[in-house]
């Protein structure tokens, strides 16, 4: 599938779903469940929000953060909020904001432009990487 996610709107994106990741255990009320309810979300929203800030993309301020990696980050923590609730089994009490959460973070670090899950390696290396140091001096 295409990548369909501008990186200006997933800039954009980024930044109000990390916020909604740290604010969410007061948004969806579910501050009294459990450790592992209450403290993943708050903490993978914290690492997006300072990811989101030293990204080198149009919406990062310090741009030192490599985007490439911010995607397949987004991927591994998009994919851990969405089993928490089934991995630290809370599921009974609370799981549709993790699910939807971790499902749109998943989403974006997948259907991003610039992605590296859905674009293909620019680099051509038909050669190889090795060359001989074999020389023939006869």
């Amino acid at each position: 599938m295409k990548p369909f996610i501008s990186t200006a709107v997933y800039g954009v994106l980024n930044y109000l779903v990390a916020l909604t990741l740290i604010a969410s255990p007061w948004l969806f009320g579910f501050v009294n469940v459990s450790s592992a309810a209450l403290f993943l979300p708050m903490y993978v929203g914290w690492l997006q929000l300072i990811m989101a800030i030293f990204t080198n993309n149009e919406t990062g301020f310090i741009k030192q953060f490599p985007l490439t990696i911010h995607h397949v980050l987004d991927v591994l923590m998009g994919f851990l909020i969405l089993v928490s609730p089934w991995l630290y089994t809370f599921a009974a009490k609370v799981f549709w904001p993790q699910l939807i959460l971790g499902g749109l973070l998943f989403c974006m670090g997948l259907f991003t432009k610039k992605s590296p899950f859905t674009t293909s390696n620019p680099h051509n290396h038909s050669a190889g990487f090795l060359t001989s140091a074999d020389t023939d001096s006869n």
